[in-house]
């Protein structure tokens, strides 16, 4: 079981501007096949899109895919988890908070994203 949030995140983010559009991030999210990217400047996060944001905040409201941004639909200002944090702190988190994952933030910057996925291996007795 692990114990640390960096033992079991993926590293690496997928990030997009605060003004790209949904139709550049849901590209970035099929290109990397990933069903989240954060909203970052500067490397720091402003936010969480999802494909699901895209679809229901959007799309389904018949927003233009072209010109909206994405931090127009995106969760903003979201719980962030760090590296060296407890796997049960996430776990926690992501409990209290209801969401289903957490971007990994370093020294202010992002270096992964942990989701509810990562977590349920390394918790098979707790429930998230």
């Amino acid at each position: 079981m692990a114990d640390y949030v960096r033992d079991v995140m993926t590293p690496g983010v997928v990030a997009v501007r605060p003004d790209a559009s949904l139709v550049e991030a849901a590209q970035l999210m099929r290109a990397q096949d990933t069903g989240d990217v954060l909203v970052a400047v500067d490397g720091q996060v402003l936010g969480v899109l999802t494909d699901r944001d895209i679809a229901l905040r959007a799309v389904a409201d018949g927003a233009d895919p072209l010109t909206v941004s994405a931090q127009a639909v995106c969760t903003p200002n979201p719980v962030v988890v760090g590296p060296d944090d407890a796997v049960s702190a996430a776990v926690g988190l992501m409990r209290d908070h209801a969401v289903r994952r957490l971007p990994v933030v370093e020294d202010g910057h992002p270096v992964g994203m942990v989701s509810l996925g990562d977590l349920v291996p390394s918790h098979h007795g707790e429930s998230v």
